[in-house]
């Protein structure tokens, strides 16, 4: 009886080693691969000044709800993914180049889906990009 309860606690507490070991953090998520061609891409819009507030707009009508108002990864649905949401106000997302971005905004992945359909116009897709370089 004695061998079975030892037995049991061993492998109750390496599973939980394990776990805590490879589990992510709310802050942190699995590593992005991005392809070089994105990572090269230069945003041409860059210096575009958005007097529309067009990127803003299409930020609250299809970011917004998972990315929050302020980009904090805080919108109403956040919490119901799995994933953890980005936070674009923090300095590992503004290190990230335009392409990277343009990638992971617009391919996407898993459950951040594409939005190259929603949003087919390249110059609108860019001034996203610039609206969440700014938050």
């Amino acid at each position: 009886m004695k061998e079975q309860v030892l037995f049991i606690a061993v492998v109750f507490v390496g599973s939980f080693i394990l776990l805590s070991m490879t589990s992510l953090t709310s802050n942190e998520q699995e590593k992005w691969e991005v392809p070089s061609k994105y990572q090269k891409m230069v945003n041409p819009y860059a210096d575009v000044s958005d007097t529309d507030k067009i990127g803003r707009i299409l930020y609250a009508k299809h970011c917004k709800s998972c990315h929050g108002s302020k980009g904090k990864g805080d919108g109403t649905k956040a919490k119901s993914l799995d994933t953890p949401v980005g936070d674009f106000t923090d300095a590992s997302f503004k290190s990230q180049k335009d392409g990277s971005l343009y990638y992971k905004s617009f391919i996407g992945r898993d459950e951040m889906p594409s939005f190259i359909k929603k949003i087919p116009d390249e110059e609108e897709q860019w001034l996203v990009i610039n609206y969440i370089r700014g938050l």
